[in-house]
């Protein structure tokens, strides 16, 4: 079994239900599973474990996984400042190669079509590329690219809850987050058996 590393903020759960489609995607891809983490929300944070949800990520976990999907809610634009800090801590698998020729993507949620759901995940991406992995998107193939008036972008998953709208994705919300975590699983998968 491939693990799929899962790792997201969400202060609000909404890019944790994201997260939940992701790895629904990647647990429909016979040999691979979803390992969902989650970072604290400010580096004073003591708890080893968080009081409910998923587990803390270490840096174990990415060296073991296979592959990495990333979420984080927009920021100004940006990923959200706990998630960047855990990867600022992530040195020393940048020197080692850690994560270099794995697999990767992002995805995001927003409160506006237009307040960063395309710009969150590039800015996400950008230290994956520093750590040398590769980079995986979602194409036009999938139709609800074209068709959605909600989230989803070529650059990652994402979606658009409006301030006191509806609580759940909606259908190609949740399609593209899917299949996000189905590509990159594949990917994984295809990578693993072609270097053994």
């Amino acid at each position: 079994m491939s693990d799929i590393l899962v790792l997201y903020f969400s202060r609000h759960g909404t890019t944790a239900e994201l997260a939940r489609h992701v790895a629904r995607g990647i647990g429909s891809i016979a040999g691979a599973h979803a390992r969902i983490r989650t970072v604290p929300a400010s580096a004073a944070a003591t708890d080893a474990v968080p009081p409910e949800g998923a587990p803390f990520a270490t840096h174990e976990d990415l060296r073991e996984c296979a592959g990495l999907v990333l979420g984080s809610p927009v920021r100004f634009g940006n990923m959200a400042s706990p998630l960047m800090a855990f990867f600022d801590g992530t040195s020393s698998l940048w020197m080692s190669g850690a994560l270099a020729g794995k697999p990767a993507a992002a995805f995001t949620s927003g409160s506006t079509m237009h307040g960063g759901q395309e710009t969150t995940p590039l800015g996400m991406l950008l230290p994956l590329l520093h750590h040398g992995m590769l980079i995986v998107g979602l194409p036009f193939t999938e139709q609800d690219l074209s068709t959605t008036t909600a989230g989803g972008t070529p650059y990652g998953a994402s979606r658009v809850v409006h301030a006191g709208a509806r609580p759940t994705l909606d259908d190609a919300e949740r399609r593209l987050a899917q299949a996000l975590g189905a590509r990159v699983a594949a990917i994984a998968l295809r990578l693993s058996a072609a270097i053994a």
